[in-house]
This record gives structure tokens, sequence and C-alpha cells, in this order.
């Protein structure tokens, strides 16, 4: 497999900043602001995310974690290969304003399967979606509301973001597979 880099630790720490800036303008300093961070990539950039918010505002934004490996379409087909993780999140998602955040939106069903996991947790006011990296190639109608940069990989192309947190490292790369 080859593997090609499109984001260095400096460009991924500015797109965080910018999304971080861009959800608080959004969110027009609202106090039922949260982030929710998709497992497992999406944690961490909500976790930075976080971080960059508390900087600007001086608060600590809640921030849930969903694990939505129950609630994906095609679950039934893998569920013996599947390792289920904790979603934590503890507090009321009534009449707040979630920010979900994952680091790459391809088809949207990861993004639907979080919508379905939500709902469970009480009716927000609002949903918004943030990602990293936008690669298209949607199959439902879901768009991000924060987009950190767009990529328009090949079909036998994955995109990847590596983090200190799990990998050592922060960079986003491009992983060519072997066709079979």
């Amino acid at each position: 497999m080859a593997k090609k880099v499109i984001m260095k630790k400096e460009d991924l720490a500015r797109k965080v900043k910018r999304l971080a800036s861009e959800i608080l303008d959004d969110a027009h300093g609202d106090k039922n602001l949260v982030l929710i961070g998709i497992r497992s990539k999406g944690v961490y950039l909500a976790e930075r995310i976080q971080s960059e918010i508390k900087k600007y505002t001086g608060k600590k934004i809640p921030l849930g974690i969903l694990d939505i490996t129950l609630y994906r379409d095609d679950f039934s087909r893998h569920p013996i290969q599947t390792k289920i993780k904790e979603t934590i999140i503890n507090f009321d998602l009534t009449g707040k304003l979630i920010v979900l955040v994952d680091d790459v939106i391809w088809s949207g069903r990861t993004i639907r399967a979080a919508l379905d996991q939500i709902i469970d947790f009480g009716r927000p006011e609002k949903v918004r979606l943030c990602v990293l990296i936008d690669r298209g190639g949607r199959e439902l109608p879901i768009e991000p509301n924060f987009v950190g940069a767009q990529y328009s990989p090949r079909k036998n192309e994955l995109i990847e973001l590596h983090s200190f947190e799990s990998d050592g490292k922060d960079e986003v790369v491009v992983v060519t597979q072997k066709n079979k």
C-alpha cells in the first residue's frame, strides 16, 4: 500500500483552529453548545476543537463521545468482528446545539447512524456537522456545515487521520490499496 501525506502537523493544527472559530461564529456564543466526537478519530478532533474554543472563550464546552457501531446499517453483516466501545454522554442533549465531529465524511452513513443515536439521548435544538476532510461520494443527503478540507480520492484510495493520541504523529494521509 502506498501512502501520500496530504496534511502535515502544522496544517492540521491550522484547520482545527479555523474549525473552532467557525463553530463559535455559528453558535453566536450559545451557552447550549456541545461537541460530540464520533469514535475513534472524531473524538480526538473534538477534543482539540474543545481546547481551541476554551482558548477563545475561557469556557470548557461539554464533550460527548459516540460509538455508532450498533446503529450502523451494516452491523448485522459483521457483528462478530466488530468491537463495540463505550458511548459517553454525561449530559442531556435536549435543547442543545450539537456539533458532531468526525475525521472524514464519505457516504454519509456514519453520520446517519450518529443522528439516530443522538435522538436516544434527547431532542437537540440543532445539530451541525464538522469534518476534517470531505471526500465527496455521498450515498445519503448529508452535508457538513464545517469542513477543514476537501479531497477527492480515487475509488481505491482511503483517507486516514493519524493523530498523536493514537498513532504518535499528526498527519492526514491517502492510502492507495492494491486492486484485488
